[in-house]
Formats: C-alpha cells, structure tokens, sequence
C-alpha cells in the first residue's frame, strides 16, 4: 500500500496507507522513535474519537497533535471507517519541530486525499440477512 512522507526541520512523517474493504487504516510514525502514542478512529459522519496511551512520568503521548489533523483532512472523503495510529518522537524536539508537525500532519492528509481521488475505493458491498432470515 501506498506510503506518503513530508520532512520538515530536520525530521520526517511517513503515513503508510492501507485499504481494507471500504475501510482505512493510516499508520503514522516518525522521528527517532517511531512507536504507537494513540488511535484516532472516525467517519465521513462520525465525530473523531482519540484514545492515548501513557507515555513517561504520568503522563499521555501527544501524538494525536498529528493524527487529528490528518483525520480532518481525509474525513470529508471517506469510504467507510478510518483508524489513525501515531506515533512520533523526536529526541530532544525544539520549538520549531512541534510548530512544523500541524502542517505536516495537514500535507500528509492532503496526500492521501490526492492518491484516494485517483485510485478510488472499490470493495463489493456486505449482503446482511433481513429481518425475517436466518442463517441456515
């Protein structure tokens, strides 16, 4: 599946895509720590719903700074449901690489926006018994 990357001061964000049925799944690591900080899941409809893990001294990855703002961008155009993982760390991480993240975080969900417009998703659609059926 489709892998975009954006680098910005001096670090890099890769969100690996893949399409599974209707659905998509967005794994989005980064810095010198790549790792699992939260999970982002939602739909066209649905509003976003963020769970983070804790992370050191009490405290939760912020993670989510990236993968809410991936999530806004591709939400308008989904097929089914998505669930964003992500996880970046930069050691030592200054002013400018936090400040640069939302806009890296934007252009990753831009890029998947662009490659879902030219290669659409296209799963058969689930048959479900009616009311009256059972299975046999």
């Amino acid at each position: 599946m489709p892998k975009f990357h954006v680098t910005q001061e001096n670090y890099t964000i890769t969100a690996e895509l893949t399409v599974i049925g209707q659905d998509l799944l967005i794994v989005v690591t980064g810095g010198s720590n790549p790792h699992i900080g939260d999970v982002t899941t939602l739909t066209r409809t649905t509003p976003l719903h963020t769970v983070k893990f804790p992370s050191h001294d009490g405290r939760f990855h912020k993670d989510n700074f990236v993968g809410e703002r991936i999530a806004r961008v591709v939400q308008p155009v989904l097929p089914g449901s998505c669930t964003i993982t992500a996880g970046i760390h930069v050691n030592q991480i200054t002013k400018a690489q936090i400040a640069a993240s939302a806009p890296m975080g934007e252009t990753l969900g831009h890029q998947i926006v662009d490659w879902l417009a030219t290669h659409p998703v296209n799963a058969p659609a689930p048959e479900y018994y009616s009311d009256s059926e059972q299975p046999q």
